[in-house]
């Protein structure tokens, strides 16, 4: 089988591994022309997870034409805010019923829309398309670290194929038809990461992470409810099982930038750091906008988008969320209660 991996960060190198060591032929598409030739020739990534062996299947090319020419399926891992542009520069490479299974994360500002709806808009097909989405740092997939996932598809024989695809002895793959609550779980739960990454900068401890955590996964679920989402979806891999990996790894960006911020720095100081795209600063704003759209609140996200874009402070944002008024715990969470209760 023939696969275009379009994005070649961290996630892009540790699925193009996964692929290649089943002997699926990649094509790698890096924006960088250096980058992709130093991959063809070390068979390494020479900026993100440098010390992955690439098998010789994975072929890399600066050339979107090239990546997609012949692809069967096409596995996009881009930052959430340039998947708009990307699928525009695929659009006239691509044929109209190649399935394309998308590992981006947010919500798009100004449309509300989520990866996949935003590929519908540009490529059209909404059958052919699917998220992929759950407790995944590259750095463990990459290296084989028994891992799980959960696949979102419209059409459920599209599911079966990238579960099929993506499936090996370390990298298992569940599916699951909630399209809008695994891609919702996937944008929220940065969010709450690096508000657990700022409560560790502050030094709090545990129970403050856990309470922040638990919160979030609140939001998240009431949120999903609102848009349409399947609450269980929210205990789920895509759900609990990424937030838990995202607001405690070492390996986390989100959490890193929240530690990195409560200690003084900014997102562009972050970023200039590691290299890397944190896609909760961008969440924040777009999940905290659709929230304020459905007329919810969402204060854990509100206050990581005052502490990112209004100057306001995390010692001060933390004593805002601990002084709100008393609430219900289950409030607004849209759970079902079966009839034996």
């Amino acid at each position: 089988m023939r696969v275009a991996v379009i994005g070649a960060g961290s996630w892009g190198t540790a699925v193009s591994a996964l692929l290649g060591r089943k002997g699926v032929e990649v094509k790698l598409w890096a924006r960088d022309p250096v980058m992709a030739q130093r991959i063809n020739e070390a068979h390494h990534n020479p900026r993100y997870l440098s010390d992955v062996l690439l098998p010789q299947s994975v072929v890399a090319t600066a050339d979107i034409e090239a990546a997609l020419g012949g692809a069967e399926a096409v596995v996009l891992v881009t930052p959430s805010h340039g998947v708009r542009a990307t699928a525009e520069s695929m659009g006239p490479y691509l044929s109209a019923v190649t399935p394309i299974v998308s590992l981006s994360k947010g919500v798009e500002r100004g449309t509300d829309m989520r990866m996949t709806e935003v590929l519908e808009d540009v490529l059209g097909g909404r059958s052919r398309l699917a998220a992929l989405s759950g407790p995944n740092h590259a750095e463990e997939v990459s290296k084989q670290v028994p891992s799980a996932t959960v696949i979102a598809a419209y059409d459920e024989g599209i599911g079966r194929m990238f579960q099929d695809l993506f499936m090996t002895p370390t990298f298992r793959v569940y599916t699951n038809p909630d399209v809008i609550g695994v891609e919702l779980c996937a944008a929220c739960k940065n969010v709450i990461a690096v508000a657990a990454g700022m409560a560790d900068g502050l030094g709090y401890g545990d129970n403050t992470k856990a309470t922040l955590m638990t919160r979030g996964l609140a939001e998240m679920a009431r949120l999903g409810t609102r848009r349409g989402a399947n609450p269980l979806t929210f205990m789920g891999l895509a759900g609990v099982g990424d937030l838990i990996a995202t607001c405690t790894s070492r390996h986390s960006r989100n959490r890193g930038l929240g530690e990195h911020l409560a200690r003084g720095g900014t997102v562009e100081s972050y970023a200039a750091e590691t290299h890397m795209v944190a896609e909760g600063a961008t969440s924040c704003v777009s999940v905290d906008e659709l929230a304020h759209r459905e007329n919810m609140e969402l204060p854990i996200t509100h206050q990581v988008r005052a502490i990112l874009y209004e100057g306001a402070s995390p010692m001060t944002a933390g004593e805002l969320l601990m002084g709100r008024s008393a609430k219900d715990e289950l409030h607004g969470m849209g759970l079902i209660v079966d009839e034996e209760g």
